[in-house]
């Protein structure tokens, strides 16, 4: 049987309406390199979803829609300004500077959330220098590496600070489903609406079997994302599978029920943790992760038996990540196994 668990939302399959898909797009032959229907019906649709002006580029993976987007709004001299726990900044090896060519300023991020007045602080003590690499980007995870979210409220007053200091704004959008589902918005509400210029739209995560997008709302963006998605080795060949992914997924809003599935889940597994076992969760559980304390010397004992993730291995900090396909046993599982280790 195969081992089910929380280690992450990558660690799961694909939603059967995604397979369905790709079966559908294995049917014939079709131009190569997005000159396809269903990359053109994908097209359309994301300007449904994101507005009339908004433009998709579906990647191959995270990392890759990150550094295409991020590179797109800088020139060589030019940092990009992220929270010290933010994806590009820990857990994309050299990408953004081997691939990407830039810099990264970090804030620290009390809850994952980048404060107002640290954006503020950094960007009033640049002196415009030579010397030093200057911001030109804000990138916002969505939901955060911590697992809460930004309001539309909080995001309007970030991308409106950064305008106004002239950099541009991304949104690291790999669980950006997750976020939406649990605010009741729509994905424009957190994007296009709040004055974000490209998002990295994450599909893996929330259903597909692999591929994510580049969505960008300033058109003056599709030029450069579309060659810079060539220059990075982002363009797939045989692009109408990935584009009938995404498709699947914005579909009749599929990313929506997906996500809400796994941040229910979340849910009923901080209330089991508090209900059975007495462990109250660090972060706030506002997405589909959930962070769970154990007594640091008794984490490799937790971690032979029960499948999540060690995110903090000096305080004994884990991190449980649910999916679109996370049942009530599977949650029981955790917390049994939880319950025999920690007794």
């Amino acid at each position: 049987m195969t081992t089910r668990g929380f280690t992450s939302d990558n660690a799961s399959g694909a939603h059967p309406a995604v397979l369905a898909a790709l079966v559908a797009a294995n049917e014939g032959h079709a131009p190569s390199y997005g000159a396809d229907a269903l990359t053109a019906e994908l097209a359309e649709r994301t300007r449904e979803v994101f507005g009339p002006d908004a433009a998709i580029f579906p990647v191959l993976n995270g990392t890759g829609a990150n550094v295409v987007a991020l590179t797109a709004l800088l020139q060589r001299w030019d940092a990009v300004v992220a929270a010290e726990l933010a994806h590009v900044a820990t857990d994309e090896s050299t990408a953004p500077q081997l691939v990407g060519g830039f810099a990264l300023r970090t804030l620290p991020a009390p809850g994952g959330r980048i404060d107002p007045e640290d954006l503020t602080a950094l960007l009033a003590a640049q002196d415009g220098s030579v010397h030093h690499a200057r911001p030109a980007a804000l990138t916002l995870t969505q939901s955060t590496e911590l697992g809460t979210v930004y309001t539309p409220a909080e995001l309007a007053r970030l991308t409106g600070l950064a305008h106004a200091h002239g950099l541009a704004v991304h949104v690291d959008g790999a669980r950006l489903a997750n976020a939406a589902a649990r605010l009741g918005t729509s994905l424009r509400e957190l994007t296009t609406d709040v004055g974000v210029d490209v998002l990295s739209f994450g599909a893996t995560k929330n259903g597909a079997l692999f591929g994510d997008a580049v969505v960008v709302t300033d058109p003056a963006l599709a030029e450069p994302v579309a060659r810079l998605r060539k220059a990075s080795t982002q363009l797939a060949s045989k692009m109408r599978f990935v584009s009938a992914q995404l498709l699947a997924l914005l579909t009749d809003d599929l990313w929506r029920t997906t996500a809400a599935q796994a941040n229910d889940a979340a849910d009923h597994l901080a209330q089991r943790l508090r209900e059975d076992l007495g462990i109250e969760p660090v972060h706030p559980v506002q997405a589909n992760a959930v962070f769970l304390p154990v007594p640091p010397e008794r984490l490799d004992d937790v971690l032979a038996q029960v499948p999540v993730l060690p995110w903090d291995r000096r305080t004994g900090l884990l991190r449980a990540v649910c999916s679109f396909d996370t049942t009530e046993e599977d949650v029981a599982a955790l917390v049994t196994g939880l319950r025999r280790v920690l007794g």
